[in-house]
């Protein structure tokens, strides 16, 4: 578990709910093509609001370092990141034979006491987002990080209160891609599909958003490629972004 002084109080004893266990069904409604302001602006976490790499790469090579396996370079991982926190030990272990859970909570551990050494919002960030609000919009986060950590980091880095819900991996039944996180996002700020969009750095956050019938918006300073997916927009830098919905 995280330790107990990285969480704001409300989320030390967290429990799923009973709408977190409720079935998702997929809605796909047509969306204007534009560009509309709508009304919930969705927002992924590592690579969009924060850069968190270095913290990552320092969580992998200590666990590496169990194995005695040599470390890896940021570039590295900054390619593994994406689809959740046991795809990234699978990803950093290679291959290398061993007991998966128990190397789970061994990156666990190591990343609950590096996670905020060097983690920090991109340029913009606090005062885009405070913008966006002063305009009239819902703002909520969806990552496929666990939701504990994702709740620590933004209440230290001062933006959590800026959000109608930060939902993480054990807060819906499936991650991005599937589009879960969003259907609950949006039931939660009581907003459609039309009046929603997704902001992402990486194609889950794109094909999540397709699946929901959400339209996007991708960022080019993150740490994940597109793919094969279309968004909406696409912007180099969070200003853009900002300028984008509150121009």
């Amino acid at each position: 578990m995280v330790a107990s002084n990285l969480l704001p109080p409300a989320h030390r004893h967290h429990q799923p709910t009973t709408t977190n266990r409720r079935r998702f069904e997929i809605i796909v409604k047509p969306v204007s093509s534009a560009r509309g302001r709508g009304r919930l602006l969705i927002f992924d976490l590592d690579g969009t609001l924060i850069d968190s790499v270095g913290d990552l790469t320092t969580a992998v090579n200590r666990l590496r370092q169990d194995y005695h396996l040599p470390p890896l370079s940021t570039e590295v991982v900054r390619r593994y990141v994406g689809n959740g926190v046991r795809k990234l030990v699978e990803r950093a272990l290679q291959g290398h034979p061993t007991d998966f859970e128990t190397a789970l909570r061994a990156y666990r551990g190591y990343y609950e006491h590096h996670m905020s050494d060097t983690t920090a919002l991109f340029p913009d960030v606090a005062t885009g987002l405070n913008k966006l609000r002063a305009a009239g919009y819902q703002l909520a986060v969806i990552s496929n990080k666990p939701s504990a950590y994702c709740h620590a980091l933004l209440a230290r880095l001062g933006v959590a209160d800026l959000f109608v819900c930060i939902l993480g991996d054990g807060d819906t039944p499936r991650l991005k891609p599937d589009p879960a996180p969003l259907l609950e996002a949006m039931h939660r700020a009581g907003a459609t599909a039309q009046e929603a969009w997704m902001i992402g750095d990486h194609h889950t956050d794109l094909e999540a958003a397709r699946h929901a019938g959400v339209r996007s918006v991708f960022v080019n300073y993150g740490l994940g490629e597109t793919g094969a997916e279309k968004p909406d927009q696409r912007c180099a830098n969070f200003a853009e972004v900002v300028a984008f919905f509150a121009p």
